[in-house]
């Protein structure tokens, strides 16, 4: 268990670094277009690489052979997951809105207790309770904007996001993990494209670049955060989603040339010092020879 853990968290590690490159093409995209059309872009620009993608591992007459129920269930969640995290975002500044997602980790530990059956370590515990500490200090939400219905958007948000991780869970133990990349995109894109048709604007040609480089950061992110929950314990991998903090910070600097204050890279680095502890733990031990 503790390979397969290492295994799902190295995983996690290249999905947050693929969304959050995602994220800041997102950030470049909003500033044109409806919010809600950005997210159906990132839906729509992806599915023709995963169409591609389950031609080349030839696995096409895989997707009709799924757990119907479980995939409706994902793909609804996360339109719903969408469209609250979009209201919350009317009325919350962005960091506040990402305190409160943040806390998803956390529930996705406690829904693997009674629906996964996992059993969670104190470690695991430890390292959830520490990055949640982190990404608060970094953020330093304003206390009146935490009871507000966009806080209550954003936790439904985050609400959601765990469903539909353990959800995916669940699938995996039945279904191969091209038809949760394959079906999670199609009812995102076709979901979030619905929300955004009434007020649709007319994609420009410059656009074109950023388009693509949404498709691949978007594609490989959602092949690698499959196989994250895949293989490993969705409480020992969880906590690993906190390290798009600093992925934010770094990006925020290279791109934006905006520096992180004392505070921001202080949550950041007990963030980052709580995933090296649960790696450490999570290595499998190499085993003394017999006398």
């Amino acid at each position: 268990m503790a390979s397969g853990n290492l295994r799902s968290i190295v995983a996690m590690l290249a999905a947050v670094a693929m969304f959050s490159l995602m994220d800041a093409v997102l950030k470049t995209l909003s500033a044109s277009y409806p919010a809600m059309q950005v997210a159906a872009l990132r839906g729509l620009s992806a599915l023709p690489l995963v169409c591609l993608y389950v031609l080349w591992r030839k696995d096409a007459r895989l997707l009709l052979r799924v757990r119907w129920p479980l995939h409706l269930l994902r793909g609804g969640v996360g339109v719903l997951m969408l469209a609250l995290f979009s209201q919350a975002l009317k009325t919350l500044a962005l960091a506040e809105a990402y305190a409160i997602f943040f806390i998803a980790p956390l529930l996705i530990t406690l829904f693997a207790i009674p629906v996964l059956k996992e059993t969670v370590s104190s470690r695991h515990w430890l390292a959830i309770a520490f990055g949640l500490v982190g990404v608060v200090v970094a953020l330093r939400p304003d206390h009146g904007a935490m009871v507000s219905l966009g806080a209550l958007a954003a936790l439904g948000s985050a609400v959601c996001y765990a469903v539909a991780v353990i959800a995916g869970r669940l699938l995996s133990r039945t279904d191969p993990g091209v038809t949760l990349v394959f079906w999670a995109t199609a009812m995102w894109a076709f979901g979030a494209g619905v929300l955004a048709l009434p007020g649709w604007v007319e994609v420009s040609f410059a656009q074109w670049p950023a388009l693509v480089a949404l498709a691949v950061t978007g594609f490989l992110g959602q092949v690698a955060i499959t196989e994250a929950f895949r293989h490993g314990q969705a409480s020992a991998v969880a906590p690993f989603e906190y390290t798009a903090l600093a992925w934010a910070i770094g990006l925020d600097w290279l791109l934006w040339h905006v520096l992180a204050d004392p505070m921001t890279l202080l949550g950041a680095a007990i963030v980052i010092a709580s995933g090296i502890y649960l790696i450490r733990r999570e290595a499998p031990r190499p085993v003394a020879p017999a006398p």
